[in-house]
C-alpha cells in the first residue's frame, strides 16, 4: 500500500508552468458528466492543449470505456503500490491522456484518508508536462466528490432538465460553497433542445443557489441534445473527433475555447500543487474556509 505521507520534495518534480485543473461534476448520475468531460478534453487536445482525464469516479470508472481504450493496469493497481502513476496512463487518438479507475469495486468507492494518501504522492510526483488537468468525478455528494471538488481550482457542474438533477445540482454546489466558500463554480446546461433552452435551465438553478445561497455560479453554455452524441457513444468516439461538424461537437468546442481562455493559475502555487496540496489537507470541517 503506497504511504499517505507527501515528501517536502515531492513538488519539485512537478510540471514548473501552471496546471488548470478543473472538477466536472453533477448532483445525480444520468446528467452526462463524463460525457462532458470527454468531449471538453478531447476539444481541448484538438485546440492544441497537453490534458490528463482523471476518472475519480473510482468504484465505477468508465472513461477508458466511453473512449474505447484498453487499460491493463488502473489506479487501483498505483493504489496497491503495484506501479506508478504515469504507468496507468493511456493515451486516446486524439492524445486526451486519461488516468483510469476500476469498476465495481467497492472498496475503491470508500477510499480512506490514509489511502488517499497514496493518491496523492503518486501525482505529487507527476512528471507528464501538463496546461489542464480535468477530474471527472463521481455523481452525489460522496466525501470523495467534495474532496475533488475542494482540490480543483474550477468545478463545472453539469445539469440537465429533470427536476432531481436540478435539486441535486443545487445539493452540491450548496456542500461545495461550505467547504469552500470561495469556491468558483460554473454550470453547464447538458441534453437542452437549443442555447436559449440551456440558459432558461441555469436560470432556475441561478435564482434558488441566488436565494438561499447568495451565490450566482457562472454559466458556460450549453450541450444540446443530439442523434450524433448518441452515434459517437456507441462507436466509442468522442463526438468532437467522430462527428465534428454536428451541433454538440460545436457545443463542445466552444465550452472548449472558454475554458482556454480562463487565467490560467499563478505559479507556482495554484496549479497542479495547489491540487495535491488540497487533497493532502484531507476533509475539514463544514463552513472552514477555504
Amino acid at each position: 500500500m503506497l504511504s499517505g505521507g507527501l515528501d517536502q520534495t515531492a513538488g519539485l518534480s512537478l510540471a514548473a508552468q501552471p496546471v488548470k485543473v478543473i472538477a466536472i461534476s453533477g448532483g445525480k448520475g444520468g446528467v452526462g458528466k463524463t460525457n462532458v468531460a470527454v468531449n471538453l478534453g478531447t476539444a481541448l487536445c484538438r485546440l492544441g492543449r497537453r490534458v490528463l482525464l482523471l476518472d475519480a469516479d473510482l468504484g465505477l470508472a468508465n472513461v477508458d470505456v466511453v473512449l474505447g481504450v484498453r487499460a491493463r493496469l488502473n489506479l487501483e493497481h498505483v493504489i496497491a503500490g503495484e506501479c506508478g502513476l504515469e504507468d496507468v496512463i493511456v493515451t486516446a487518438s486524439s492524445g486526451l491522456k486519461i488516468v483510469p479507475a476500476s469498476s465495481g469495486n467497492a472498496a475503491m468507492a470508500n477510499l480512506g484518508a490514509n489511502v488517499h494518501g497514496g493518491l496523492i504522492q503518486a501525482f505529487s510526483e507527476l512528471l507528464e508536462p501538463l496546461d489542464v488537468l480535468l477530474i471527472d468525478t463521481a455523481a452525489g455528494l460522496s466525501e470523495s466528490v467534495l474532496t475533488f471538488g475542494e482540490a480543483a481550482q474550477r468545478i463545472a457542474v453539469v445539469v440537465c432538465d429533470e427536476p432531481a438533477a436540478l435539486t441535486d445540482a443545487y445539493g452540491l454546489i450548496k456542500a461545495l460553497r461550505r467547504r469552500r466558500p470561495t469556491a468558483r463554480i460554473d454550470v453547464v446546461a447538458n441534453m437542452v433542445d437549443d442555447e436559449a433552452h440551456g440558459r432558461a435551465l441555469y436560470g432556475k438553478l441561478a435564482r434558488v443557489t441566488e436565494r438561499f445561497l447568495n451565490f450566482v455560479p457562472a454559466y458556460q453554455g450549453a450541450i444540446p441534445r443530439d442523434e450524433y452524441l448518441r452515434r459517437a457513444v456507441q462507436r466509442q468516439v468522442a463526438v468532437v473527433d467522430g462527428f465534428p461538424s454536428s451541433a454538440s461537437a460545436r457545443a463542445f468546442m466552444r465550452l472548449a475555447q472558454a475554458v482556454d481562455g480562463w487565467r490560467p493559475p499563478r505559479a507556482p502555487s495554484g496549479g497542479l500543487e495547489f491540487f495535491v496540496e488540497r487533497l493532502l489537507q484531507g476533509p475539514r470541517r463544514i463552513g472552514q474556509a477555504g
